[in-house]
């Protein structure tokens, strides 16, 4: 590894990976312990799709897979997060350029590539059995901080049946390329392009998930407006989208993701020590009130949450 005097650690993520700018090379070392397969040779097997397609994403200088690192490019400090919580800036026309990368994600048909172990990696498929799963999140980590133990056990049962019901109502397949925390923190502002990054996590599934991914964002706050008119430009701009049943899609996912990442914020907080994440709840629930009234599939989940939650649930 790089001498360390030569090393300065960076802002990390929700992730068990640190960061170090090598001000030298203009590169950042990935440092990563646990979870080092998807840390850092999956992560660098999607970029090299990405890369494939024409997407800006981390190139990778060099690995140390035994020392638990690799050095990739460095794309600056500038997120588009940090551009959009301007409030001077035209927030439409940069989700704009941002949908224009995700309709070039959105059209990898790349499923298989070699990671630099020289084996191949493929894709996996986004299936129900892990999005129940990471709905659970909200059962094992927000659920057992609120509800005293019997109302935990009952509301825990009644809460994967109503999932999994909306499972069960998912109109689209499993046919696309998904990033899977696709965000405007995760999105850099580089050389005036959009480079993409964290996409470790990417599974072929439900092209709606990554827009509402995108509108729905916990940690940015934008008005419903927004949201509506950046929501109409994905669909004029995917003309061979059926409304009706992609709005559903993109409602359920957005439903089932907020309420993970209330379970994830939890977990964050409490068993890692990270905190910060815990100040972002409301602003989840906001959304899953928002997105949980649009139709009468919903309102089974809707009461359950609203009986076990009022102070959120309005």
């Amino acid at each position: 590894m790089k001498r360390l005097a030569k090393l300065k650690q960076i802002k990390g993520d929700a992730s068990h990976r640190k960061f170090y700018r090598y001000k030298e090379n203009n590169s950042i070392l990935v440092l990563s312990k646990k979870e080092k397969l998807k840390n850092l040779l999956t992560y660098d097997a999607i970029n090299k799709i990405l890369i494939k397609n024409k997407i800006l994403a981390p190139n990778l200088l060099s690995e140390n897979y035994l020392r638990n690192y690799i050095e990739i490019q460095d794309f600056g400090d500038q997120t588009l997060f940090e551009i959009l919580k301007n409030k001077k800036n035209n927030k439409f026309n940069t989700f704009k350029e941002i949908l224009k990368i995700l309709n070039k994600i959105q059209l990898i048909k790349d499923k298989k590539i070699k990671n630099f172990k020289n084996k191949f990696y493929k894709v996996q498929e986004y299936k129900n059995k892990i999005l129940f799963d990471e709905a659970k999140l909200f059962c094992h980590w927000y659920v057992p901080k609120i509800l005293p133990k019997v109302k935990r056990i009952k509301f825990n049962k009644n809460f994967k049946l109503e999932v999994k019901n909306l499972l069960s109502k998912l109109n689209y397949k499993n046919n696309t390329f998904v990033h899977r925390d696709f965000h405007v923190s995760n999105l850099m502002c580089y050389n005036k392009k959009i480079a993409v990054i964290d996409s470790q996590d990417a599974l072929i599934g439900n092209r709606a998930y990554d827009l509402a991914s995108l509108i729905d964002d916990v940690r940015l706050k934008t008005s419903n407006e927004l949201k509506e008119k950046v929501f109409k430009l994905y669909i004029k701009t995917n003309k061979k989208i059926e409304l009706k049943k992609f709005k559903k899609d993109f409602e359920i996912l957005s439903i089932l993701r907020n309420l993970k990442i209330i379970g994830i914020f939890m977990r964050l907080a409490f068993r890692d020590n990270k905190k910060k994440y815990l100040k972002l709840i409301p602003y989840a629930w906001e959304m899953i009130n928002h997105r949980i009234k649009k139709q009468n599939d919903y309102k089974n989940l809707m009461l359950l949450l609203k009986n076990n939650f009022p102070k959120f649930m309005r």
